[in-house]
């Protein structure tokens, strides 16, 4: 197989073993990169250490294998990139396109619920706390290849939010946007829990001026109206002794046609043969049936 400059990616997070609504990302990704000719790349997102499960990213990539979804090159770990998170923000803070940020959640309630900008006008500056970019761009709206045109709060998208917490940890929305630039990411495919959040990705590359990707985000599995599939609620992990009945499920969800039982990759073969991104459905979630949950 050619590859073409498509290159999309799989980012869980080790915070337990993939389940059906991991399966549905993992699968859509993957799909939509083979359909294109393109790589795609598998990055486990470490950079939350109080939520990792110990042996959680093993398990992740020996799941992918089991199901047949193999990556192009070597798995990332955002572990490895701290230095690069840390020079970016540095370069921010000297240019005066971020700042440190002392408000508590509480404080921040209190005057709406909205982080309103204080510390950030704040004089001596601050420094320590959490840093904030300096939201200059502030990005309300963007389009979406499943969900059409996405248009967010405006008051969430002026947000100047948080890209290093007050723990020292690194915040997603930092390490999401300069690893997806790293990786050469064209095409985002992942969860429609992420879909208002891209605006401040979308921010973030215009900031930093750095190519933005395109968006594709899937539907989510829910167990019930507004209640996802998801580690933290305990979702049952996908069977890795006989995968195909869940392969063939999470392509039912997608809106694709089923393929014969075989191998793994004979199925997944089929499947990229016949993906058509027309077909998945344009909802935010679906709610699973007792039999699929």
């Amino acid at each position: 197989m050619s590859i073409t400059s498509y290159i999309g990616r799989f980012a869980p997070s080790p915070s337990g073993p993939l389940h059906f609504g991991s399966l549905i990302a993992a699968l859509g990704s993957y799909l939509r990169a083979h359909s294109q000719q393109g790589q795609w790349l598998v990055r486990i997102e470490d950079i939350d250490p109080p939520r990792e499960v110990i042996g959680a990213s093993d398990n992740i990539l020996r799941t992918l294998d089991a199901y047949g979804l193999h990556w192009h090159g070597t798995v990332l770990f955002q572990h490895q990139r701290h230095q690069a998170y840390q020079n970016q923000i540095d370069e921010l803070v000297a240019n005066d396109n971020a700042y440190y940020c002392q408000c508590s959640r509480k404080i921040i309630q209190t005057s709406g619920g909205v982080y309103d900008g204080r510390c950030g006008r704040h004089q001596p500056r601050l420094t320590h706390g959490a840093i904030r970019i300096r939201n200059r761009v502030k990005t309300d709206s963007f389009v979406d290849q499943i969900q059409g045109h996405v248009i967010v709060d405006k008051h969430f998208a002026e947000e100047d939010f948080i890209i290093k917490r007050s723990d020292g940890l690194y915040a997603y929305q930092l390490a999401v946007v300069l690893d997806d630039a790293y990786q050469g990411i064209t095409e985002v495919v992942r969860g429609c829990d992420l879909l208002e959040s891209s605006c401040r990705q979308i921010s973030m590359f215009s900031q930093l001026g750095l190519a933005q990707p395109s968006w594709l985000h899937l539907p989510l599995a829910c167990t019930e109206k507004s209640f996802k599939l998801s580690k933290q609620n305990n979702a049952p992990a996908i069977d890795i002794i006989k995968p195909q009945a869940s392969i063939n499920a999470a392509l039912a969800f997608l809106g694709q046609q089923t393929v014969d039982y075989d191998s793994v990759e004979v199925m997944l073969e089929q499947a990229i043969e016949q993906f058509n991104i027309s077909t998945i459905p344009a909802k935010k979630e679906i709610v699973l049936s007792a039999r699929n949950s």
